[in-house]
């Protein structure tokens, strides 16, 4: 055989492994199917701008031996590994490969996984992990704790430098759970995604207790009970859907600024609807978000943790063509309020936005943070903390807009201008006070009403008297406690104008290896 036609041979030998490696088990492709499932490569092309996925360690292979794994040494071990574009913009994956030892995670699998993570790390490109594996492969023991080890120092190394996103796909237990929950967001498809650190079947074992797999750790259970999913879908494909759009409002790294993406809605456009959304009367309820569509771009905004905490929305949109993030309270769920959950969304949103240089836009109408002993218990003090560590905290240029009420505590912590809110705008509409009137008359002027003839006329006068005396619309104002009162009207393009006014804020932070932020 010539020289030429053996090379032809090893690059046709080569074409014919590589078919089979991208092809897998036809069996383990209808069990996959069968459990409603796609196959990892079909996420892939599913998750990338087509054609546009580049492949490394195909031909991997573990090196194990013991309980029969050395007589079984698929290509890729599991995992498929690569960078592609989404939108144009290099994107960088790894997806477990259930079909292969359930997906399970070795040495050889993890090392894998690690050097994507690696190389993303290096070359400021998002990181996006298809997670469906059965977490640490019991045969290769405490090799496989340590790659998982490695996979969650790097999520720690690349918290803040580069957005990681988590698609779970299927089963991931124990260890398998962990690194996603350290990622920026979590994605689960109803069904066929389960997170937990120990399942159903070790919960009934220690506790008794009789719970699906679903119950336990389901998309619906993460994304509206724990909060640990941040999204949940019906199908694979609107999941992978909406992630392709999260990737097109972040940057690329934390060195970038989010995409610009020229818009036809006039900066200068009136929100004409918000004086029918939202009521003068501050004890009647609207749906916020019918204000945010009022103001962004093209009404269009992306709800993050949408059915965790929803008395109080985050959201990424769109002003002027510049991504903005959105903190609002949600008068129509606990009238807005404040309590353990909201807080901790809210301040985890914050800090994604301040990591990624996404300027915050933040609209109040809040009655304070919630009583009663589950919250102080729960600690509401240490979860309120959050919050607003995580305002003080940041950097990004912070416009706040007082919708309505604004009380007590959670005035300063809805990004007030006391703890660095650049530029604060209100509506006439606004009342800022340290409570409400009614509970302000009843503390202040008790003695009065109590030996008053007529204790509820009485307790109507000082009401209406505290309002007009130090909650009326321009009393902040007048005292420099927001900058400007503007027309509702006015709201979007009062907001593009300070955030152009903004774009080139650059603010110092004490030289430290980090804060000692509430947990």
């Amino acid at each position: 055989m010539g020289a030429e036609s053996y090379f032809q041979k090893l690059v046709d030998d080569l074409a014919a492994v590589r078919s089979t490696v991208v092809a897998g088990d036809p069996r383990a492709t209808e069990r996959q199917r069968s459990l409603g499932k796609l196959t990892v490569r079909e996420r892939i092309d599913l998750l990338l701008d087509k054609d546009s996925f580049h492949e490394i360690g195909s031909f991997r292979r573990h090196r194990s031996v013991g309980f029969g794994i050395e007589n079984k040494r698929p290509h890729t071990d599991g995992v498929v590994t690569g960078w592609g574009r989404v939108y144009g913009r290099k994107v960088f994956v790894y997806a477990h490969d259930f079909r292969i030892f359930g997906g399970s995670l070795g040495e050889a699998h993890a090392e894998k996984i690690q050097k994507i993570m690696d190389l993303a790390y290096e070359a400021g490109a998002p990181v996006v992990g298809l997670n469906d594996g059965a977490g640490a492969r019991i045969q290769e023991g405490v090799g496989a704790l340590a790659g998982y080890g490695g996979i969650f120092s790097r999520n720690v190394r690349a918290s803040g430098v580069i957005p990681q996103i988590s698609v779970i796909l299927g089963p991931c237990a124990g260890g398998a759970a962990y690194s996603p929950a350290l990622t920026d967001f979590v994605f689960m498809v109803r069904g066929i995604a389960q997170m937990f650190v120990t399942g159903p079947d070790v919960v009934r074992a220690v506790t008794g207790e009789e719970i699906t797999q679903e119950e336990l750790g389901g998309a619906d259970t993460h994304s509206s009970v724990s909060g640990v999913a941040h999204f949940a879908y019906d199908n694979e494909h609107a999941c992978l859907t909406d992630v392709r759009y999260l990737l097109s409002l972040l940057p690329s790294n934390n060195r970038e600024l989010p995409p610009h993406l020229p818009t036809d809605d006039p900066p200068d456009r009136p929100c004409t609807r918000i004086s029918s959304i939202v009521p003068p009367d501050p004890a009647k309820p609207y749906d916020v978000r019918d204000v945010i569509a009022d103001i962004v771009d093209e009404g269009d905004f992306f709800e993050v943790h949408e059915a965790w905490a929803p008395n109080i929305v985050c959201a990424l949109a769109r002003l002027d063509g510049h991504v903005v993030g959105v903190v609002a309270n949600q008068p129509t769920h606990l009238a807005g309020v404040l309590d353990i959950h909201a807080s901790e969304k809210a301040a985890r949103f914050v800090q994604f936005c301040d990591a990624f240089n996404i300027p915050l836009v933040t609209l109040v109408d809040v009655p304070g943070f919630m009583p009663g002993t589950a919250q102080e218990h729960g600690g509401i003090i240490r979860h309120g903390a959050k919050l607003l560590y995580s305002y003080c905290n940041a950097t990004v240029p912070r416009v706040q807009v007082v919708m309505r009420k604004s009380y007590g505590g959670a005035h300063i912590v809805m990004d007030s201008l006391s703890i660095g809110s650049d530029i604060s705008l209100a509506w006439p509409t606004n009342e800022i006070a340290v409570m409400g009137a009614e509970g302000a008359a009843n503390v202040v002027f008790r003695k009065e009403i109590a030996a008053a003839e007529d204790p509820d006329a009485v307790r109507a006068r000082k009401i209406a008297q505290y309002r007009e005396e130090l909650m009326h619309p321009h009393y902040a104002a007048e005292r420099g406690f927001v900058d400007e009162l503007i027309d509702p009207a006015h709201t979007r393009a009062a907001l593009i104008s300070a955030l152009a006014a903004l774009r080139g804020k650059h603010a110092e932070r004490p030289d430290r290896k980090h804060g000692n932020q509430p947990t």
